[in-house]
Parts: C-alpha cells; structure tokens; sequence
C-alpha cells in the first residue's frame, strides 16, 4: 500500500496555470475532480421523509426563482422558505436538494448552507451520505476549515462509514491546499476500506499538482490503478501533470498517458484533447496542435456536450494558435447550440478576435452584444477598448469610450488604466496618461498597487524631463497609499534630466516615511551642482 505520509511534505507553491489557455488547474479540481459523491439513491416520496406537495407556482413565482434571487448577504433563504410554508405551500426534499445545487453552481454558498441547515434541523426530512458532503462543502465556504472539521467530527455514526463524507472532507483539505492533512485522511481511508473509487486519487493528484509535486503523481496513479479504476478526470490530471512540467519530455509522457487511456478503453473528452493541444504548443508543435483541436470537432466532442465552457476553451486556443477563421467557426456553432450567449461567451470571443488582430469582427460581435444584453457589463466594453489601446488607436479608443458611456456602461479601474497604457505609447499624452490615472486611482476604495505601469509611466517621465509632471504623479501616489524610495529616486532623475535641483528630498522622505538608499544620496550629490528649481516644488 502506498505511504501517503512517506511522500514527504514539500513548502507550497502558488497554483499554476496553462499558458495561452483557458483550461486551468482549478478548473479540472472544481468542475470535474469534485462531484462530491452526490446521491444517486432515491431522495423522493417516503424514502426521503419528503412533504407531498411540490414546489409549484403561487403568488411571486416558485421557490426556486424566489430563493435564486437573494444575492445579497443578509437575504436568509430560511426566511424564503418559511413564507412559502405559509403560504400554504409544502417543499419536497429533492427540490430543496436541486435548488442547493444550483445555488453553489452560482456561487451562492451562504443561501445554499442555509437551506441546508434549515433541512438538518427539519425533522421532516431524512438526510442521505451525499447530501451530508454537499453540506460539509458548504460549511468550508461559508465559515471556514474548522468548522467543516468540527462538522465531520459530529456527523451521526452511520454518515461516517460511508466514502462520501470522507471524500467530501479530504476535497476541503485540497481546497485550502493542505498536503499534510490530506495525506493523512488518505491514511486513514485506506484503513477503514473506505475507497471505492477514484474520487479521492484525483483530489490528492489534484493537489500534488496544485504544489508542483510533480514527482509524487506517478505513484498515485500506480496506487490507484491498483486498487479501484482510473475515470476520463484521471488522465485529464495525468496530462495536466505532464502539462505542468514543461520540460522536453513532456510531449513524450502525455502521448504515453493517451495511448494508456485508450488502452483501457476511457472515452477523452473535450478537456483531454484541449490540454493535448496545450502540451503540443508549449513545444512549438503547431501543426499537431492544430491537428488535435479539429479532432475535437471532428469527435463531436463539444457539440456534444452542456458544458458551455467547453466552446470557449476551443476558441481561446484557435485564438493562441492565431487562427481566426477557426474563431468564428466555433463561435457560430456555439450561437446555434445554445439559443443566448452570456457576457463571458462574448467577452471570450471578442478577447480571442482581437487576439488575432481581427479589430473589424470583434466590433461586429460587439455592435451585437450591444443589441441583445441588458447587462452593460463595463468588462465586456473593456475588452473591446483594449484591441484599440493594444494598437495604439486613441482616436478610436477616445471615441468607444465615449460611445460606451452614453450607452450606460460606468467606467472602472481597468477603462481607466487602458486607457492610460495607451496613451502612453503616444508622444506628447503625459498629461492625459495622469489624468486617467487619477480617475482609475479615484474608481476604488483601495488600489492594489501596479508597479508595472508606475514604473513606465515614470521612466517617460524622467526620459522627457518632465519635472512639473513627476511632481504631481508624486502626489497622485502619496494620496493613492503609495510611495516608495525608487519613486523619489526616480523624481530626483528626472530633475537632473532637465538640469534642475530638487529642494528639500529627504524631508519630503521622511514625511512620507521612505527611507533614502544609496543611489538617492548618490542623486542628491549629483544634482547638489544645478540650478535650484524655479517652481520650488510647488507640489509637496
């Protein structure tokens, strides 16, 4: 038996993702490794303890679009729930259970949990293993670790002996990406003949992934073929592993992985060919890249299928693979599979179209989404702002913006920094680019700090000299939260760039608590020789 706690317990790394993809580590671990074991037995009628009168419509629509429709915190989906009870109505488990699942596909995890409490401490309703585990999962979200553990040690005896729960605790300790724990949970499923399936194989291979514990993964997937049977989420994470280690042998391993698949006779889905496709362009092989991907069209895989993300993932990748007819292909066949596109289905192809340079048909497919969505979602327009900011068109990008705003889209951080990343790439826009940046800096409540553009911004700045601007890109930061010493010492550049001295640095340091390093006093004495400044620093 495979030693779980043997593998030893490397420090943790941020999880890593495909490059040029839309297929991520995540994603394998949320939407494919973790079916948390929901049940399959029968949770209707008197089997499930369930009141006799279904969900239907009265007054206000049904329990399932009144629940769907708190968003917000303090909306108690037990408050919902006792209304409708009042109204007269009576709620059938299955329906609560199908509305909980349709929550968490939202995200609406609290409303969720407590639909889930409410049917706990019902007496009406007799809870089966699965349902249990979605609850646990629940908890983790809402209230955190130790209290989905203090969950799992209450659980009734019999909840405890089957794999579902199990399974469901050992999923929380991948998502808080705790190795040890995990590793000692497998122990102890191994010990009470608690694995079944493959279920829990894929989290711990998910989660040595996660870590770039590469090594560790062959000896899962051994340990695994061992004792239960590998499902199509196995290989997707093999090749994920494959994937993720990058070197030349990649390509080598992950071709292996597939004969494998196919030798056992596991139908590949749309992800086992998109990560395929991943591998062969991570190696500049193109024309195989290419040649994987048509067989997901070919195979029907995503035509096939309901998981819309499955299309998008297609056109991210003929977007990487700079193809553009193949973009608008796969975005007509998605239009015809489903009756309306959803704003990240736009911005998922108007992203890949300008990706390849096709500025034309990303406004034809914007001028669409104008028509047909409600929603103004300023990040849609903000991908189409970017293919003119991108191209250094300001002309056209001045007036999308315009356009857009009219229209009722409010502008955000992101319009904002577009905008000023392209008029940084025209001569002569210094002033304009500060003004962007101070409406960015003015659309939150606490800017997360962009050394990228403050550096470029300021090395324009100190190449042209620009004393008066320096000053006040100074004070836009200082008001922002955010000084530091290689910002002075880049100020103190810029006056010696237009051969001035700069008055009273290191108080102004040490107001704004930045302590000097060697190169600021290095820069003072060099300038110490030029003129004083005529404008004095008027904006300390």
């Amino acid at each position: 038996m495979l030693s779980f706690r043997g593998f030893g317990h490397s420090a943790t790394k941020a999880a890593r993702h495909f490059s040029n993809s839309s297929i991520s580590i995540s994603n394998l671990s949320s939407e494919t490794v973790v079916p948390l074991q929901e049940p399959t037995e029968q949770v209707g009628g008197t089997a499930s303890g369930d009141v006799s009168v279904g969900c239907q419509r009265k007054g206000g629509g049904n329990l399932e679009r009144r629940l769907s429709r708190l968003k917000f915190p303090k909306q108690n989906a037990v408050v919902v729930i006792r209304k409708w009870i009042e109204e007269g109505h009576k709620v059938h488990k299955h329906r609560l259970i199908d509305i909980v699942r349709k929550l968490r596909r939202q995200k609406l995890f609290k409303q969720a949990l407590e639909i889930c409490e409410w049917m706990r401490v019902h007496g009406d309703f007799k809870l089966l293993p699965g349902e249990y585990a979605i609850h646990l999962d629940l908890i983790s979200k809402v209230c955190g670790l130790s209290s989905a553990e203090k969950f799992f040690e209450d659980l009734p005896d019999q909840m405890k002996k089957v794999p579902s729960t199990w399974n469901s605790l050992l999923h929380v300790y991948v998502q808080h990406n705790l190795v040890s724990k995990a590793e000692s949970l497998m122990e102890d499923l191994f010990a009470r003949g608690l694995i079944t399936c493959c279920i829990p194989y894929n989290h711990m291979v998910n989660l040595y992934i996660t870590n770039g514990q590469l090594d560790k993964v062959p000896k899962v997937i051994e340990e695994l073929k061992k004792n239960t049977l590998p499902n199509v989420v196995t290989y997707n994470l093999w090749l994920t592993a494959c994937a993720e280690d990058g070197s030349v042998d990649a390509v080598k391993s992950a071709e292996k992985v597939f004969v494998d698949m196919e030798q056992r006779r596991i139908p590949a889905d749309w992800m086992t060919y998109t990560i395929l496709t991943n591998i062969y362009m991570k190696q500049g092989m193109v024309n195989r890249a290419k040649k994987i991907l048509m067989d997901v069209e070919n195979l029907g895989l995503i035509s096939s299928v309901k998981d819309r993300k499955a299309f998008c993932s297609v056109i991210t990748l003929w977007a990487s693979l700079s193809d553009k007819d193949s973009v608008i292909r796969i975005w007509n066949q998605l239009k015809s599979t489903f009756p309306k596109m959803n704003d990240d289905e736009y911005s998922c192809v108007l992203a890949s179209l300008i990706k390849t340079n096709d500025i034309k048909a990303a406004e034809a497919i914007y001028s669409e989404w104008e028509t047909v969505s409600a929603t103004r979602k300023i990040k849609v327009s903000n991908i189409m702002l970017s293919g003119y900011t991108q191209n250094g068109s300001m002309n056209e990008a001045e007036m999308f913006h315009d356009n857009a705003v009219k229209k009722g889209s409010n502008p955000n951080y992101i319009t904002w920094e577009l905008l000023a990343w392209g008029y940084l790439s025209q001569e002569n826009k210094l002033g304009e680019v500060l003004n962007c940046l101070k409406e960015a800096f003015a659309a939150l409540k606490k800017w997360k700090v962009d050394e990228k553009i403050i550096k470029a911004v300021f090395d324009k700045i100190e190449l042209g000299g620009e004393i008066e601007l320096a000053e006040k890109f100074l004070v836009m930061l200082r008001k922002a939260g955010y000084v530091t010493t290689w910002i002075y010492n880049s100020l103190i550049r810029t006056y010696a760039k237009g051969g001035k001295m700069p008055l009273i640095v290191l108080e102004r340091m040490k107001k704004d608590r930045v302590e000097p390093d060697e190169e600021t006093k290095e820069l003072l004495i060099s300038t110490s020789r030029l003129p004083v400044s005529s404008n004095g620093s008027p904006f300390v």
